[in-house]
This record gives structure tokens, C-alpha cells and sequence, in this order.
């Protein structure tokens, strides 16, 4: 797909020193320890396929560890041992998004030929994924004497389900088998239940000595000579049904070197050779764009490619290895900077997958955006309702805001006129089925048993309360979701405009015109000199100081002679840490900086929050907060944002603490650092005239 203008112009894009100065000059100040903090586990991923392990390539079934692929676990239990005793771990990193390797050695081992000291042995373990995983080990002798010793790898699954997994509780419902091909070195694990079968194979292949396999063991008798060295690949190979997902047959050097293996590298180089390069005085800033465009890139979810550059990206490793709403579009809107035909895969793949009907199980109504969808088994037995499940408040609403901005980035009519038909159903939704009510206000309560209680970004269950620290109960009408629609309504009446529909434009115009009034009206309180977080079910203002009320900066919704008080909430000492903009108050009971939505810091977050403040004229504000996520990303290893991470205050020896089981990679993680650039550079585009706005004074004046 040829690129518009504009991104032509974008290819090298050019940060002036006097639009970062805000942003760099935290390097003169910058923390005198060098801190880097990585996460607890090894993971790697391509695709719909991920393995995690711990640090030294082991896994335990009792932790979010394994091999995965459509939402099941392949592989529970591994360990690799010696005469039944564990290696000694030196040190282990994933070398690539694809690749991990750990070093071991040996404890000092007593063996029929004598004493094997510590330290004598080393074994390698390395592995790729690509569809399976491939795995390699390696052993040396590093001793003055010969050694013997049984090589041992103990392998078991249980094929659960993820979400079995992610709570902790499993429940066996269909029957395991495990046979050894002796005659083709094969351990093949099988799991059926009705309809739906698993299998994983785990294939030997290249060995120096045999293997066999006993008490649930797979084992090598091995023997080395001083300096001699042994060797064997393991396949796992992963049966999805009729689906086989092989891992690529080479050997981890050549797995890793790009310019050997073309096979697996080839779309991911292809995406960072054409998206938007770089170059900025700072080295910091250009790493952390770089990390992201990559693993923006390693979450490309491959079976669902539209085209070569026409893809969507997974929600983010290990946790949301899949399609979701929001998380698409919200990384759509992000990457307009970076590439232009990103934003199609989620266009596409969300059109074909709005809903048609109603059905309370799935939080499911007619022209409503999925939420998430899921391949597992609890999913094919309609055990849980993500087939797909359609409850979120926000996704339908921010569809529109894409398709508007990506027509805005490409100047493609034919996008308004493909996806016209859709963006009806979105805006007949938010009238029919968004408004619970009938006030004029978007609200959200789920219908299913097993529905999500949240419905906007902040979805953990209890992420909404009040100033006291309690729950607010369904209807929720979160603040950002008025905002979202003012937003949406304004871009569709540009769109309709272009399509020759004058007449729906202008009322598109005027809802917008009378929902801001509204909101002004029933969110705005002037006590606490900010906009409530939502309306309860008694249409009360929540008056909680959230981060939500930033979103709404970005939407346009608010006042402008509001907004300098919601940017001084914003950035007072209980919101602003010097790492970024908490989504709760410091000062609310509720309060917990290592929580998920109560304290925590989101970069995607304060990407958003850092577009509003632009919009609204506050670029030194904007500046402010890119700069504190850069200096949070420069302590996580390889300059990768996780997730999220802890609302701790920014001081001498503290460092930023990913939340404890937070996804790394993440794609709106990722995403955020566009954003972050966007605000700060001031680009907007208007392709349908060919015009790129760039304010490289910092007071660019965003359409309203």
C-alpha cells in the first residue's frame, strides 16, 4: 500500500531541540545510580504463541507460567535436571522478542565415577518461537576429568484453559494421554474433551546420545570428556484441532541472526523499515521510540493479517494474546504517527465482528464494538461469554474516532465510504443502546452473570469510587465516555460533511453542541474545581480526582475557561509523581500505588492526558508529563514501558515498580510514546486538503 503525502513527508520525522527542551532536560538531573529494572520472568512471542518461564527456564504449574497458543496451556510443568538435581542459574535474559537464553551450571554433584566439582558444567538452554518453539541445549565439560551424569527433562500439561490459569482454579473436564515414540523420539501429550482437541508434541531431534524415557522423564545418559561438548534440539510442537503450529527448524545462532532467518523476520523488519524514522538529539528518547515501534511489531497477531502492512496487534503478553476493542483502537489512534495503514486491521476486523444482535450474555447489542474475544476451551463451551463478549462502554464511540482520524491521516475517501455502514450502527448504538436512560448522558451496567462490572478503560472491579474510598454501583456514567462522544459526534459531522451529507452532519453538530451544555451542567463541580469522575445511579457527581477528567481535555468537551483548573488538579504533588500522572488521588482513602486502576501510573494515560493538555494551549504542562514517562522508561530494561506501573512519589533511590502482573510487551504501552511526541511536536493532519500542521512553537490549536 502506497503511503499518503503526509506520511511522506513524516518519514523523518524531527524533534527541534526547542520543542524538547522540556523533555531532555532531565538528563543534567538525571538519578545518579543507574537503575534497571526488568521483568521477574523470561517471555517470548510471535504471534498467538508465547512461552513464560522463570529466570532460570523453568515452569511451575502453580504461576502464569507455560507454553500457549489460542488461550491454552500446552505445557504446565518443566524442568530440566541433573541426576534429578536443578542447575544453578548464572544468568538468563530474552535476547530478542522471539528468543530467550539462560546459562547454568552445575552444583557440586556426587556421581558412581566420583565427585563432578561446582561450576564444572555448563548448560545452555536456548529457545525461539515461531508457531511451536524450538529449543536447544547444550552441555560442556569444563572439568580436567571425565564426567557421567543422566540428563533429565521433566515435562507436563494440563491443557488448561487461560482463564483457569490467570485465577488459579482448574477444573479437568475432558482426559489427558501421554504416549513415547521410541522409534521417532517423541513425546506426544494429548487432551480431548467432545470437539475439542490439544496436543503437544515435543520432538528430539539432532541428539549425541539417545534418548528414553522413564517415570515421566525424558533422559540422557551422558558422558564427556575434558572440554567435550553435547548437544540435542527439542521441538515443541503445538495440535490446535486440525492445526498444527510448528516452530521453524534452525538452531537458535541462526534463529537470532536476521540475516539468516529471513522466514521469521521478514514482516517485522519490514514494519520498522517503513514506519516514521526518528531523529532526536536525545538518545534516551530515541531509544524508548525505538523498543516501541519493535514490540509494537512482536505483537502482531499473524492469523489475522489482512494484507502485509494491514494487521492488528495482540493486547499485550502474556495475559492478552488476542482481539481486543478497545486496546485496537486506542493503539490505532496512537500509530497514526508512525504508519499509516495501521489503523486498517482494527477498522476491518472490528466491522466484521460488530454485533448484530442482543444478547445479555454477551453484553451484546446491535451495532456495538467487541470488547474481547477468546479461542479457549472455556470459550468453545460457552463457559464464559468472550465468543466474543461485547462489554465495554467505550469502544464503539472510539471505532468512530478512529475512522475519522485515520481518513484524516490517509485522505482516502473510499475509507468513509466502506466503512459508512458501520459508523451508522456505532452512532445508532450510542443513541439506542449507550444511553441507558434516556438523559442524554452514556451510562454502563452489565447484563451478564459473568459480565465485566467496569466497562470503561479502568475496568478492574472496584476502579470507580467515590471521595471515601467506597464502590460506586452500576449505572456508571464515567466522565471520559461524554467526552468520547462529543468527540465522535464533531468527527463524524467533518466525515458526513465529505460524504455529501450536509443535513446529518449539522445534527450531529447540534447533539454535540447540546451534550457539552449538559455535561458542563451535571459534571462540573465547582467545589473541588474539576469535573466529577461520573454520575451514580442517582445521577450524582462522583467527586473523585481521577486521571479520568484528562481524557476529557483530549476530547474537547471541556470548557476552556475550566481547563487551567483541571490541569492544576492534574498536576498537583497527589496526581503528579515526576513519573507520571496517577489515575487516582493520592489523597482518596482507596488509594494503593501498587494497584491496577487505584494509584497506579498508565502510560497510555498520560499520552492522552498530554494531547488534551496541547489542545488546551498548556505545552509546557504537555511536555511535562512526556518527559516524566521517558525518565520512567529509562529505568526498565531495554527502555521498555511496561503496562503499567506503581504511583510511587519520584525521589533519590526510589524507582518506578511494574504492577505485579502487569504485560510486557504491551501495545497501548508501546503506543504511548507516539502520543507523547505527537503532543509535543503539535502534528495534526488534514490529508482530504493535503496539509500537515506541525506547531513547532508548542501552541498549536487542535480542531474544536
Amino acid at each position: 500500500m502506497a503511503a499518503s503525502p503526509l506520511h511522506q513527508n513524516l518519514e523523518r520525522l524531527v524533534l527541534p531541540f526547542a520543542c524538547l527542551y522540556l523533555l531532555i532536560k532531565f538528563i543534567a538531573n538525571h538519578h545518579n545510580m543507574q537503575i534497571t529494572i526488568g521483568p521477574p520472568f523470561l517471555t517470548i512471542n510471535h504471534g498467538s504463541t508465547f512461552m513464560v518461564t522463570d529466570l532460570n527456564g523453568q515452569i511451575d504449574r502453580e504461576q502464569f507460567l507455560g507454553i500457549f497458543t489460542d488461550d491454552t496451556r500446552f505445557l504446565s510443568y518443566y524442568s530440566c535436571l541433573l541426576d534429578g538435581r536443578p542447575w544453578m542459574r548464572l544468568r538468563s535474559t530474552t535476547t530478542t522478542y522471539y528468543a530467550a537464553r539462560i546459562y547454568l551450571t552445575n552444583p557440586e554433584l556426587t556421581t558412581e565415577a566420583g565427585t563432578i566439582p561446582q561450576g564444572a558444567l555448563s548448560l545452555t538452554i536456548s529457545r525461539t518461537v515461531e508457531g511451536g518453539i524450538h529449543e536447544d541445549l547444550d552441555l560442556t565439560n569444563y572439568s580436567l576429568q571425565p564426567v557421567s551424569f543422566n540428563l533429565e527433562i521433566a515435562l507436563r500439561s494440563d491443557f488448561a484453559d487461560i482463564y483457569e490459569v490467570q485465577m488459579g482454579k482448574f477444573v479437568r473436564r475432558g482426559c489427558i494421554e501421554t504416549r513415547w515414540d521410541k522409534d521417532r523420539s517423541e513425546l506426544h501429550t494429548t487432551y480431548n474433551n467432545k470437539d475439542f482437541h490439544r496436543c503437544l508434541i515435543y520432538q528430539l531431534r539432532n541428539y549425541t546420545s539417545e534418548p528414553y524415557y522413564a517415570n515421566g522423564r525424558i533422559c540422557f545418559e551422558v558422558v564427556l570428556q575434558p572440554g567435550e561438548a553435547w548437544h540435542t534440539c527439542g521441538n515443541f510442537i503445538l495440535v490446535v484441532n486440525d492445526r498444527v503450529r510448528k516452530p521453524v527448524h534452525i538452531c537458535y545462532d541462526s534463529a537470532v541472526d536476521t540475516e539468516v532467518n529471513l522466514e521469521l523476520e521478514q514482516l517485522h523488519r519490514q514494519w520498522v523499515e517503513t514506519v516514521t524514522e526518528l531523529t532526536v538529539a536525545n538518545e534516551e528518547v530515541y531509544r524508548v521510540y525505538k523498543q516501541s515501534v519493535s514490540d509494537l511489531a512482536a505483537l502482531r497477531l499473524y492469523d489475522y493479517d489482512l494484507e502485509p502492512d494491514i494487521w492488528i496487534p495482540a493486547a499485550g503478553v502474556p495475559k492478552f494474546v488476542s482481539i481486543f476493542g478497545r486496546d485496537s483502537l486506542i493503539v490505532s489512534l496512537q500509530s497514526t504517527i508512525v504508519h499509516p495503514g495501521f489503523a486498517r486491521g482494527a477498522l476491518k476486523k472490528l466491522a466484521q465482528l460488530q454485533a448484530t444482535v442482543v444478547d445479555h450474555w454477551r453484553d451484546s447489542q446491535p451495532g456495538k464494538i467487541l470488547h474481547e474475544l477468546r479461542k479457549g476451551e472455556l470459550a468453545h463451551f460457552q463457559k464464559i461469554p468472550f465468543t466474543p463478549y461485547y462489554g465495554t462502554a467505550d469502544a464503539t464511540i472510539l471505532y468512530l474516532i478512529v475512522l475519522h482520524e485515520t481518513w484524516k491521516w490517509l485522505g482516502d475517501n473510499s475509507l468513509l465510504q466502506e466503512y459508512r455502514e458501520t459508523a451508522l450502527r456505532c452512532l445508532e448504538w450510542i443513541d439506542n443502546y449507550g444511553d441507558l436512560d434516556g438523559d442524554g448522558f452514556q451510562e454502563y451496567k452489565t447484563l451478564s452473570n459473568m459480565g465485566i462490572e467496569n466497562q470503561g478503560w479502568k475496568d478492574s472491579g472496584d476502579a470507580i469510587v467515590y471521595p471515601d474510598g467506597s464502590q460506586v454501583e452500576a449505572p456508571k456514567a464515567l466522565c471520559e465516555l461524554q467526552g468520547y462522544v462529543f468527540d465522535a459526534w464533531m468527527r463524524m459531522a467533518e466525515v458526513f460533511d465529505a460524504l455529501g451529507e450536509g443535513g446529518y452532519a449539522s445534527e450531529l453538530r447540534t447533539k454535540a453542541a447540546k451534550l457539552q451544555a449538559r455535561f458542563e451542567e451535571n459534571f462540573w463541580c465547582e467545589d473541588i474545581g474539576f469535573y466529577a469522575l461520573a454520575l451514580d445511579p442517582q445521577k450524582q457527581p462522583v467527586r473523585t480526582i481521577t486521571s479520568n477528567a484528562g481524557h476529557c481535555l483530549w476530547s474537547g468537551i471541556v470548557s476552556p475557561e475550566r481547563a487551567a483548573s483541571v490541569v492544576e488538579n492534574l498536576l498537583q504533588p497527589d496526581m503528579f509523581t515526576g513519573l507520571g500522572i496517577r489515575t487516582l488521588s493520592a489523597k482518596n482513602p482507596a488509594f494503593n500505588p501498587y494497584s491496577y486502576h487505584l494509584g497506579s501510573i498508565w502510560p497510555h494515560d498520560n499520552g492522552i492526558i498530554a494531547l488534551g493538555l496541547k489542545r488546551y494551549g498548556f505545552a509546557a504542562e504537555a511536555a511535562r508529563v512526556a518527559r516524566s514517562i521517558f525518565q520512567a522508561a529509562s529505568y526498565f530494561a531495554s527502555y521498555r514501558l511496561p503496562e503499567v506501573y506503581s504511583g510511587i512519589e519520584e525521589k533519590p533511590g526510589a524507582f518506578p515498580v511494574p504492577y505485579i502482573e502487569a504485560n510486557v510487551p504491551q501495545a497501548w504501552a508501546a503506543g504511548s510514546v507516539f502520543h507523547l511526541l505527537q503532543a509535543i511536536v503539535g502534528l495534526a493532519a488534514d490529508a482530504p486538503h493535503n496539509r500537515l500542521y506541525v506547531d513547532l512553537a508548542c501552541h498549536i490549536g487542535y480542531r474544536n
